[in-house]
């Protein structure tokens, strides 16, 4: 058996890359309304939103 970790470590420190965004595809209505409601999360700081918008736009063009 292993003996627990007795002295404290540092912490883990991830990146957190908030730079890159998915551009709507041009033409696509469902694409240009996605990116308005994250544009409008991103306003009152609605981070999960906004998160979720992301993840629906990169996965849109799987239907075009």
């Amino acid at each position: 058996m292993t003996e627990p970790t007795r002295y404290s470590t540092p912490p883990i420190e991830l990146p957190l890359d908030l730079d890159w965004e998915p551009d709507p595809i041009d033409g696509c209505a469902g694409c240009v309304e996605l990116a308005a409601v994250r544009d409008r999360a991103r306003i009152v700081g609605d981070w999960t939103s906004v998160s979720d918008c992301n993840v629906f736009i990169r996965r849109h063009p799987e239907g075009h």
